[in-house]
């Protein structure tokens, strides 16, 4: 039995969506369903260009990421699943990482690093490997550090 989990889930932080053009993906979420755009990301390294959008507010706003392939060619092939992945955000993200790698939690390539949005970000990866046999079952997480308001505000909500 695995010791004590020494971190917590709070909730969304976000959900990426992509598909071959983001125009189109922007048709819906920002011209139909009113979400803002708050930012742009463009990265060769990880084969991207997305929109950042946001719905709610303060520490319970989520983000919704319309990602579009620089090239349509190469990897990682962002469009190819059109729900790219899900953001969670965590209250402490190395304490998660080592608690999770620990208890057999298979990590995608890259470690902690600065995500698009300016945490702290890393990616479980989708599938289980013979070292690693927890993975996210065809679906890559990503954890996201809260900074200290998200946290604070869900521990007030939780009571």
């Amino acid at each position: 039995m695995p010791s004590p989990r020494p971190f917590k889930i709070l909730g969304i932080q976000q959900i990426a969506i992509g598909g071959p053009s983001k125009e189109k993906l922007k048709t819906l979420w920002v011209d139909m369903l009113g979400l803002e755009v708050t930012g742009n990301f463009v990265s060769e390294r990880e084969n991207v260009d997305e929109d950042i959008c946001a719905m709610g507010s303060g520490p319970f706003k989520v983000e919704v990421d319309l990602m579009q392939p620089l090239d349509p060619e190469k990897k990682p092939a962002v469009h190819a699943t059109p729900l790219n992945h899900v953001g969670l955000w965590v209250d402490d993200l190395p304490k998660a990482v080592e608690w999770l790698g620990a208890n057999g939690v298979r990590f995608a390539p890259g470690g902690i690093r600065r995500g698009a949005a300016g945490y702290d970000i890393t990616f479980l990866h989708p599938k289980g490997s013979d070292e690693f046999p927890i993975g996210g079952e065809g679906v890559l997480v990503e954890l996201v550090q809260a900074p200290a308001e998200v946290v604070e505000a869900f521990a007030r909500m939780a009571g």
